[in-house]
């Protein structure tokens, strides 16, 4: 085990050591209150009844079967989870035919964040993980319910499902994965016709048909931001099959894995000899699995709150000094864009999670006692196929496209590419992977804005055509939600390809899509809530360090007074009036950003 994921792992376990007993007691105490449904009284159990079939209330009725709770993302509207449609279908018949029960338990909301880039909604977005943690736990609460099958893919849905299970971790609980849509045109065009947009080149009708060509039919978007990030991590946790994440919808490997994970549920509740409650495969160990993961494949950086947020639920203290000497310690092995030309399938088809976690098992940066799913951690080093409709697993050999993903001693980078920078401006995370190294360091004067959209209009008013840092404040969680801020990367792209040396920094979001610019994101303290960036002004000189790790305004703006921002329009409509106490309450962006836990939960 190379020392650095030990020490990491070690003092991750000795930070959270009351906290994580507690949590563990808990579930415990849940787990010896016998099997649910025979702890329901008569008047109870005949409202879990009353819309089944014959046939199922005989199941249900009998206390030695297995009832096994559905929490799903499904919507018509979003394709990534339009897929889902079938599954609870499926999923009962596979559990029918054992003599088990399955119910669909309840439903969460799925948002996505390509439909609200840029939109009033998208102040919604990341609230919305907590909200989803809350729906799940609802969900669950009837208490009916002996595992949990989790359908949902994207940004904040998975982490939100993960985090409200965890509250009933003394279930056994899998992720069911839907897959990536095919391949539609390439990463570079997409990313060409909308620079060439945002430069007023080709006009809305272009844009709309090379969109319309990247987004073409059901499964998850094809580049690696957030939700593909969920299924890789997720995968490195053991929380699904090996070799599952990527498969695509449609096919019939994809209906076979369905199948398995709903068969296999029965085997580990409790009672079984081989019981794997939640909460023993999400402790120290895994959490740091899926966090090396993260980082070798150059992972979303929305994942620096969600696993903070993750982990706090399963009593566990993760900080972003964790995710800095993690990084510092694993080489990246994947070139998924935006940190390389390639999408997810090509990941997948060159070798995929368990290649990656071969990879990473090799260079000693994996538990591999850690607590998975099914089997151990040798087995998720395996892919699986499908033969004369038997479904098997086999171990990976090569990969089948070494530009994309590495199976030797060849590494694209020696660290993570994720920095977490500190100076008199806060703290904050850059994700550099895709960064060239001639921009790491950059030392310019800042251009200060309160909006994306006040950017965008000094862009096409030529005022931004010089080196530049440009600042966006009050963007954080406190303040409007913490929107991505998604519509600057075409623009900062222009410039830079222009020449001009330019960055972001923001106390807002960007995922993983921030690519070849340099941005220093997630600042906190945020500026809403009295951070420095409240004293920034236009004309004040900042130096950005990823290779120090360090960001700095190097004019004196202690004296000054703290901006104040007319957040008003973004409080109200399109349900934004809902969600104030959220704002209010909210955790930094180092600490979670969350609602459900306090800053002295950490």
């Amino acid at each position: 085990m190379h020392p650095v994921i030990q020490q990491v792992t070690e003092r991750i376990r000795e930070r959270s050591a009351a906290l994580r007993a507690d949590y563990v007691a808990r579930m415990q105490a849940q787990a010896a209150a016998g099997r649910p449904r025979g702890t329901l009284a008569c008047g109870n159990l005949a409202h879990v009844l009353a819309a089944c079939s014959h046939a199922q209330k005989n199941t249900l009725m009998d206390m030695t079967r297995v009832n096994v709770a559905i929490v799903t993302a499904y919507n018509d509207m979003l394709s990534a989870h339009q897929p889902y449609q079938q599954y609870p279908d499926q999923i009962k018949a596979v559990l029918a035919a054992e003599g088990h029960s399955a119910q669909v338990a309840g439903g969460v909301p799925a948002m996505c964040d390509g439909v609200t880039q840029g939109q009033a909604g998208m102040d919604l977005s990341l609230f919305s993980r907590d909200v989803i943690a809350q729906s799940t736990a609802v969900s669950l609460s009837h208490n009916a319910f002996d595992a949990t099958l989790l359908l949902g893919i994207c940004d904040k849905i998975a982490p939100g499902q993960l985090i409200g299970a965890l509250s009933f971790g003394h279930l056994p609980t899998a992720f069911v994965p839907a897959g990536p849509m095919s391949t539609g045109i390439s990463n570079d065009e997409k990313v060409r016709i909308r620079q060439k947009y945002a430069a007023g080149e080709l006009g809305k009708d272009a844009l709309l048909e090379m969109e319309n060509q990247a987004y073409h039919s059901p499964g998850t978007c094809t580049f690696y931001g957030t939700a593909n990030t969920n299924q890789l991590v997720f995968e490195a946790m053991g929380l699904m099959l090996p070799g599952s994440a990527f498969v695509s919808p449609d096919s019939e490997l994809r209906h076979a894995l369905t199948n398995e994970v709903a068969a296999l549920l029965p085997s580990l509740v409790s009672g079984s000899t081989n019981y794997r409650p939640l909460y023993q495969l999400v402790d120290e160990k895994s959490l740091v699995n899926g966090l090396v993961a993260l980082l070798a494949s150059g992972g979303s950086t929305n994942h620096t709150m969600h696993m903070v947020a993750v982990a706090r639920a399963a009593g566990l203290i993760l900080t972003w000094d964790d995710f800095r000497d993690l990084s510092d310690a694993v080489p990246l092995l994947a070139k998924v864009y935006p940190n390389g030309p390639a999408d997810i399938n090509a990941f997948h088809q060159a070798g995929g999670v368990p290649l990656l976690l071969r990879g990473l098992a090799n260079r000693g940066l994996l538990h591999m006692d850690a607590t998975p799913l099914t089997g151990n951690m040798q087995d998720y080093l395996q892919h699986p196929l499908l033969d004369n409709d038997k479904l098997s697993w086999h171990p990976v050999t090569e990969s089948k496209d070494p530009a994309v993903l590495s199976d030797s001693e060849a590494v694209f980078n020696q660290t993570g590419g994720l920095k977490v920078l500190s100076g008199n401006l806060g703290r904050c995370v850059i994700k550099v992977s895709a960064v060239a190294e001639q921009y790491h360091y950059i030392e310019a004067d800042a251009v200060v804005f309160d909006s994306q959209h006040d950017v965008e209009k000094a862009y096409k008013a030529g005022e931004l055509n010089r080196d530049a840092i440009i600042v966006v404040r009050f963007n954080g969680p406190a303040a409007n939600g913490m929107p991505e801020l998604h519509k600057l990367m075409p623009i900062l792209g222009n410039l830079q390809k222009a020449g001009h040396k330019v960055a972001l920094v923001t106390d807002g979001r960007l995922s993983g899509a921030s690519g070849k610019i340099p941005a220093a994101i997630h600042i906190t303290p945020e500026a809403a809530k009295g951070g420095p960036l409240a004293q920034l002004q236009t004309g004040d000189r900042i130096r950005l360090d990823a290779t120090n790790g360090t960001l700095h305004v190097l004019d004196d703006v202690r004296p000054r007074p703290l901006a104040k921002a007319n957040l008003t329009a973004q409080h109200y409509g399109l349900g934004r009036e809902l969600f104030g106490a959220f704002r209010h309450v909210v955790t930094s962006a180092e600490q979670g950003a969350s609602i459900l836990f306090s800053d002295n939960d950490f």
